[in-house]
């Protein structure tokens, strides 16, 4: 559902379906084309679908860029366009202004790797083989058999960079970024509080640049404006040609840095300062967009990977790490690496000027599983026909405000499928967890009606059985498919 406005006219339709602007554009590529050509013109607009229509807004400018903004732990509550009473973010408020906001916006997994996962590949991370965080001595990563968001779209003949946090194997050096997709990367392997004193290892935390380290990171403060001067030389740079950048911010993300002139100046504290910094480099991303004249030609999304680290073992309490350290998740029950809302539901704005109407509000329910599809077909691509996906195409809804297509929505904590989501209905079968893992006791059957009680205070399992025992039915034959865990 949209908000405010809730009806969009629909494109003038030329025959065929195809919106006029195309329609046009198409038959003056075909008058000069030979049969064969006109033929093969023909299929690509028929691979195309409904993206076609989003690129006729720039049919002169070419195929549309695309930017990923991903903050680390970043919670549902953390940004003015989601309530924070203390934290400024007027450049993600603004671009919620200009596109659209979803309050229903789900990352594929609660914690870093599994939820990046789910970005990349379109897949539930137990389907695609990853479904457990990496770290610094980890051998292997994400299967290489995987198609990656960056392979399909350089394919297409799309530049491709990544900035930032990784976190999907890193030795040996095929599972690098540079060996899936991307030309080129700047940043971490994995988390940055992968050194001592929070995790013992001897494996010193190193910045990549492409497939070779170029320096230890001892100073983390500094890292948000490194991402951004690195994303600002990336789009100045590919202006001439279609371009996917994928920008991994390590913050939030404990322990949490600023630059010492960012220092106190939020009135959310350290916290306060991390996130008005990467609203500052937002800021800094949409400006360049407009200066270049790449405004009409970009969709923007700004998400996080999941919410907030509320429930951090002792060992993160170190080296001045407090646990206010972590943000909010609003009004949610629950926190990164739990299957309640807290953990999963994140902020997700998306900007597209010609495309996403400005002023939007979407209560439907969607995914970073869906940028896979949304993107690969708004780029003029096909979708790989070999393997399952669990994405669906949001062009309709972007474009056109459609309902989501997303009918469910599965919750997986590494290999076990604790909850499902269908319409307002979610129903969790899992066991109490602490920070030593789950507990003893037997798991415990919830049914929550999200629209009445977004905080999941009140479990009508026993009023409602029937909806709780048809989302189990639907939970097993899920873990079935791809051949997850229950809990037990």
């Amino acid at each position: 559902m949209l908000a405010p406005a809730t009806a969009r006219s629909a494109c003038p339709k030329a025959p065929g379906g195809l919106p006029d602007a195309i329609a046009a554009v198409g038959c003056t590529i075909m008058a000069a084309m030979s049969a064969p050509s006109r033929r093969q013109f023909l299929q690509n607009v028929a691979v195309l679908g409904a993206p076609a229509s989003a690129a006729s807004s720039q049919a002169a400018g070419g195929p549309p860029n695309f930017i990923i903004l991903f903050a680390d732990d970043l919670g549902y509550g953390d940004l003015g366009c989601y309530g924070s009473p203390t934290i400024r973010t007027p450049n993600l408020d603004r671009m919620a202004e200009e596109g659209l906001r979803f309050t229903s916006f789900y990352a594929a997994a609660s914690v870093c790797t599994p939820s990046r996962v789910g970005l990349l590949t379109g897949r539930y991370a137990v389907r695609a083989g990853q479904p457990n965080n990496t770290g610094p001595d980890t051998v292997g990563g994400l299967p290489l058999g995987e198609i990656l968001l960056p392979q399909v779209l350089k394919a297409r003949g799309y530049r491709t960079m990544i900035i930032g946090k990784w976190h999907l194997g890193f030795q040996p050096k095929e599972y690098l970024p540079t060996s899936r997709g991307f030309d080129a990367w700047f940043g971490l392997p994995y988390s940055n509080d992968m050194i001592p004193p929070w995790v013992k290892t001897t494996r010193p935390l190193r910045l990549y640049r492409d497939s070779e380290p170029v320096g230890e990171l001892s100073d983390q403060s500094d890292l948000t404006p490194r991402y951004t001067e690195e994303a600002l030389r990336f789009i100045r740079s590919s202006r001439e040609q279609p371009f996917f950048l994928y920008l991994a911010y390590s913050m939030p993300h404990l322990p949490i840095s600023v630059p010492e002139a960012r220092r106190g100046r939020s009135r959310g504290g350290l916290y306060g300062d991390v996130i008005e910094t990467l609203d500052w480099s937002v800021g800094e991303i949409l400006r360049a967009l407009k200066e270049l004249g790449l405004d009409d030609r970009t969709m923007v999304l700004f998400t996080s990977d999941n919410g907030p680290w509320h429930n951090l073992p002792p060992r993160m309490l170190a080296k001045g790490v407090e646990r206010w350290h972590t943000g909010s998740k609003g009004p949610l029950r629950g926190a990164k690496g739990t299957t309640y809302e807290g953990g999963f539901r994140v902020p997700g704005i998306i900007r597209w000027p010609g495309v996403v109407r400005p002023r939007q509000v979407c209560m439907d329910m969607v995914s970073t599983l869906d940028l896979f599809p949304t993107v690969v077909r708004a780029a003029g691509a096909s979708m790989p026909k070999d393997r399952v996906y669990d994405g669906a195409d949001l062009m309709p809804l972007l474009r056109d405000g459609k309902p989501s297509p997303r009918s469910r929505f599965y919750y997986f904590l590494g290999e076990t499928l604790e909850a499902v989501r269908e319409g307002p209905w979610k129903y969790r079968f899992a066991r109490a967890r602490s920070e030593s893992g789950p507990a003893k006791e037997p798991p415990v059957a919830e049914l929550f009606h999200l629209e009445w009680d977004p905080a999941e205070l009140y479990n009508l399992y026993d009023r409602y059985r029937s909806e709780a025992e048809r989302l189990a039915a639907a939970m097993k034959r899920f873990a079935e498919e791809v051949k997850a865990k229950l809990a037990t």
